[in-house]
């Protein structure tokens, strides 16, 4: 099994090293992140949504035909989690990690986990199936470190723990998925990656929609607007960034050629 895991395992440090590259960037430059962080937070919102609704829900929906039902627990689940964090941790002023914070912290660390399961299951499909999935992803990784960092300044947490938080949730957590899914890689199909991605999609606009909107109400209106306008627009620029080969259908194809060559 170490041998199959070897190739999902080297895309998913790629993958959290990219990460890695977004979170340093605005880590650097914390005293400006922390002075604009409710509008970094905002535009967190547009990113996360416009990467839900073009990105991982097609990819659900592409998948699975229970994807609408997996994604309507993914939402409302975000919700539930979101009061059961509250109650469980209430807001203290030495609080490391305020619980604001932790239910976009935990969506955001849901979706990268899926991510690293996503490289185990297509390269347990086919090699060209997981190289174009792992392609596909890990061009898209590098603002999860950017909005984790964001999430967490804007809840007053320190540089130092933003920068810790932020890269066990958006970075650390993809190579985890690939080692977790190991064992099961080869059984997993389309319908329950299917699933996974929609399950990840609702907690993504739940946090979007929700908690990252909190800032539309202590900004001036134009400002919010123009942020969440501007993280729509560099997820959109980043979504379209031509991919080769990569399609909806590389992971139905290697999982029948799979099959096929089971069946010999």
């Amino acid at each position: 099994m170490f041998e199959a895991l070897q190739a999902p395992l080297f895309f998913g440090l790629i993958a959290a090293f990219v990460t890695t590259l977004g979170l340093i960037a605005v880590a650097l430059r914390s005293d400006w992140s922390l002075r604009y962080a409710n509008l970094f937070g905002l535009a967190a919102a547009g990113m996360l949504t416009a990467m839900a609704f073009l990105h991982i829900l097609p990819e659900a929906f592409a998948l699975s035909a229970g994807a609408p039902i997996w994604l309507t627990l993914g939402f409302f689940g975000g919700l539930v989690m979101h009061y059961v964090i509250r109650s469980v941790f209430p807001e203290r002023e030495d609080s490391t990690l305020p619980s604001e914070a932790i239910t976009p912290i935990v969506a955001i660390a849901c979706h990268s986990f899926i991510d690293g399961i996503v490289y185990a299951v297509t390269f347990a499909a086919s090699f060209s199936a997981g190289v174009f999935a792992a392609v596909g992803l890990i061009l898209h990784e590098f603002p999860e470190g950017v909005i984790a960092f964001a999430i967490l300044r804007r809840h007053g947490v320190s540089n130092r723990s933003a920068f810790f938080w932020a890269f066990l949730a958006a970075a650390a957590t993809t190579p985890l998925g690939v080692l977790v899914s190991g064992p099961f890689m080869f059984g997993l199909g389309e319908e329950t990656l299917g699933a996974l991605f929609a399950v990840s999609a609702g907690l993504l606009l739940f946090v979007a929609t929700g908690p990252l909107m909190a800032p539309l109400k202590e900004v001036a209106p134009a400002r919010g607007l123009a942020s969440l306008t501007a993280g729509v627009v560099i997820a959109v620029v980043l979504l379209i960034a031509p991919i080769p080969g990569h399609d909806h259908d590389h992971l139905g194809h290697a999982h029948d050629d799979s099959h096929a060559g089971h069946d010999h």
